[in-house]
């Protein structure tokens, strides 16, 4: 298979549980990753309607063609994790979820959240 062949349900999306859009939170928090109509995978497993997540921090969503970029801002899940606890300094953030194939490349038809914007205030 190819990143051209795998593909995710039409009807699939990811969204933030327990945590939404003008939430405050503190400045370690753990935030968690839902899925509805694709099952997770880690990375390197090429089956379709499956993937792994990638969580954005204060960063808008990169070319959806090309293999999502590995920083700070674009934070892997390739291990099939469904939450991570991230510390952010005080201040306004924005969130947002980007599911990404075997390839880490966003699916053909690429399923994400709503970006949320949070503060953390301690």
């Amino acid at each position: 298979m190819t990143s051209a062949t795998i593909s995710a349900d039409d009807k699939a999306s990811v969204y933030f549980i327990g945590i939404k859009d003008g939430d405050t939170v503190p400045s370690t928090f753990t935030v968690r990753f839902g899925l509805n109509g694709m099952g997770v995978a880690p990375a390197g497993v090429e089956q379709d309607n499956t993937g792994h997540h990638h969580l954005l921090i204060n960063t808008e969503m990169p070319d959806l063609s090309e293999p999502i970029p590995m920083d700070d801002n674009h934070r892997h899940f390739g291990g099939g994790q469904t939450e991570v606890t991230i510390t952010l300094p005080e201040g306004k953030h924005t969130l947002q979820l980007l599911l990404g194939n075997a390839f880490h490349t966003p699916h053909a038809q690429p399923v994400y959240s709503d970006r949320i914007t949070i503060t953390v205030k301690d």
